[in-house]
């Protein structure tokens, strides 16, 4: 508890005392007026002045007005020990829901508990621990086991594990070495790391996270909007609706019927009536259910921008993918190696692989190339290649290299190097890109590379088709061939091939013509990673962007980040919302529902100061709890 809460339980300690110590004491008239003031105003002077100050600034029909008139009309009457345990109640109802509410604040606050402090720079051969924005880029940051990775950056010395839970969701470790790309806000949990810095501080992944889910409660969804609007209307118009209760109905007696005016009951039940009216339960508890909907998406390594697009998500009935990148690992790989063993065994050496010596070939050949297909056949030959063996160089455009590999003619390329040299070849029609070898004009054998498809890829689109989505569609600038190979592999209901970014954004634009044209609410989401992504993602319902290898630009576009690049957590953050959204309707029935009943019973004199206490403080603390619920996202990660 904060020290603002100990203070209010101290207070409704006191003040719950000295009302048990006062229905002990016979005191009557004037004297039990003031025993009674002394635990109303230790309990109550802060909703009092709150409701002074509302109404000099003009901002007059809220709950501390509410709760003021109730109160302090009912001691009017004579309901002393009534109007204090009416505000005892509400001030314990006040700080449960605060409590609640901090607990929801500390429970993202630790999710997200990724800020570095400091940044460690080596001066003189020693370490200096520096603010993190005073580092610039290409400077060499030190970071020892145990601490947080401040910024963005290349390994350029040193070997670790890293924790990522904190950015992913995930609790597998990842490993790291020279050369990789490396995130901030990940913990370095063994080795020490130098870190040649890529980013400054500011534009680091840890500072838009943190941004993001900071500045997330600034766009409302449209229950919030709905509920803030209802308040401003609802609020007025009960407190004219008491005004009338406590007014006509003695007058109509009076004037009217010819009986006691009963001024007296009528000012209760009016009184009564404002206590239950009090809207609490809705304007808390339904940007709480949201609040914690964000932080148990943000808990699973999944970021969104806003409560309206958590919202959006739950709507959610066609998903559009970017191909590469996205389903795709987005780098070239050897998939296949496809040798002409026959050919090959008088060249290779006894203990070589026909595979083995295929692959060298290929890879010596291209060894001084920075190709990505060139760097994907020497990762693919996994040992150190003796360049030395290699001469007389000669690269082709648009056709591949030829070389002398220990003395021998070497032709590396694709099927129109083999026809320009005559050699003949067995053509192979696997999808990706063909990598034909030949030595001494004599053809042994091919390599298949291609994109490799996310391994938890298949799994995201038959979860999403699982909860609902209608369609799902792939676009790519890629060829038909390749696209469509990936696309039946992952059972997608449309592929679109061959497109400039421009195509993708016309694309989209149909899809969302065809979407308005059903009667049910739909929305259409894309996933993408490119810097040619942004416009699509913008123009989409909701953008959803890779956030650990995706562009900066298609992150800033997006409303929603998935933070490990796993296709799969789309469908999570789907079952989020509509579980968050549940949650927000529920409370709203509930609220709406024991409000109206006990509006009834209230002005017909049935329900009492007591019932309004349940009414307007048991409602808030039932939805408060069921609110609370958002956060916990176990049963939905299965």
């Amino acid at each position: 508890m904060t020290k603002k809460q100990k203070k209010v339980l101290a207070r409704i300690m006191i003040a719950f005392v000295l009302l048990v110590i006062l229905a002990f004491i016979p005191a009557t008239g004037w004297l039990s007026l003031v025993l009674h003031l002394i635990p109303y105003f230790i309990i109550g002077y802060d909703i009092l002045r709150k409701a002074v100050l509302g109404i000099v600034h003009g901002e007059v029909f809220d709950e501390n007005f509410l709760m003021a008139v109730a109160t302090v009309g009912a001691i009017c009457l004579g309901d002393y020990s009534e109007g204090v345990a009416v505000m005892l109640f509400y001030q314990i109802g006040e700080l449960f829901q605060s409590y609640a509410v901090g607990k929801s604040r500390k429970n993202i606050s630790a999710l997200m508990d990724i800020r570095p402090d400091y940044a460690n720079i080596e001066v003189d051969g020693k370490l200096e621990q520096v603010d993190p924005d005073e580092i610039a880029v290409g400077n060499i940051i030190v970071v020892q086991p145990g601490e947080k990775v401040p910024i963005d950056g290349k390994v350029i010395e040193g070997n670790s594990t890293l924790n990522t839970s904190a950015l992913t969701g995930e609790s597998v470790p990842r490993e790291v070495s020279e050369g990789d790309e490396i995130i901030s806000g990940c913990v370095n949990m063994t080795g020490l790391l130098k870190i040649q810095t890529t980013k400054v501080f500011g534009e680091s992944t840890v500072s838009k996270i943190l941004d993001l889910v900071e500045n997330s409660s600034m766009k409302k969804s449209r229950s919030e909007n709905f509920i803030s609007k209802f308040a401003k209307v609802y609020t007025p118009a009960v407190c004219f609706g008491a005004l009338a209760l406590a007014v006509l109905p003695p007058l109509v007696r009076m004037l009217f019927l010819q009986m006691e005016p009963a001024w007296t009951d009528w000012v209760f039940r009016a009184l009564t009536f404002l206590v239950i009216s009090c809207p609490c339960a809705l304007v808390i508890s339904i940007p709480l259910s949201f609040f914690g909907g964000i932080g148990g998406a943000s808990k699973c390594g999944i970021l969104v921008k806003g409560s309206n697009y958590l919202e959006a998500l739950s709507e959610t009935s066609y998903v559009v993918f970017d191909k590469t990148g996205t389903l795709t690992e987005g780098v070239f790989k050897v998939n296949a190696v496809f040798p002409e063993t026959e050919r090959i065994t008088k060249w290779k050496k006894d203990e070589e692989t026909a595979e083995k010596f295929l692959l060298s070939i290929a890879a010596l050949a291209e060894s001084y190339s920075s190709h990505p297909i060139s760097k994907s056949l020497k990762e693919a030959c996994g040992e150190a290649l003796d360049t030395g063996r290699v001469t007389d160089i000669e690269e082709i455009a648009g056709h591949g290299v030829t070389a002398l590999i220990d003395g021998r003619k070497a032709a590396v390329g694709n099927a129109k190097l083999m026809n320009k040299f005559g050699i003949a070849y067995a053509e192979c029609t696997e999808p990706g890109t063909i990598v034909y070898v030949a030595l001494e004009n004599e053809y042994i054998g091919s390599i298949l590379i291609a994109d490799v498809i996310k391994q938890n890829a298949p799994k995201a689109i038959a979860s999403l088709k699982k909860n609902g989505v209608k369609k799902t569609i792939m676009l790519t600038g890629d060829n038909k061939k390749v696209a469509e190979a990936v696309g039946k592999k992952l059972g997608m209901d449309e592929i679109h091939s061959e497109l400039l970014p421009a195509d993708k954004v016309s694309l989209v634009e149909k899809l969302l013509e065809e979407k308005e044209k059903e009667k049910r609410k739909s929305k259409l989401a894309f996933v993408g990673d490119g810097i040619n992504d942004a416009p699509v993602l913008t123009r989409a319902d909701i953008g959803i962007a890779m956030g650990a290898m995706g562009s900066d630009a298609a992150i800033e576009a997006a409303d929603v980040v998935l933070m490990d690049d796993d296709p799969a957590k789309l469908a999570l953050a789907i079952r989020i919302s509509r579980k968050c959204l549940r949650i927000v309707y529920q409370n709203i029935v509930f609220a709406l529902a024991v409000k109206g009943i006990c509006l009834v019973l209230g002005a017909l004199g049935i329900a009492n100061m007591w019932s309004a206490i349940f009414a307007d403080v048991g409602v808030m603390v039932i939805a408060v709890l069921n609110a609370m619920r958002a956060l916990n996202t176990k049963g939905l990660t299965k």
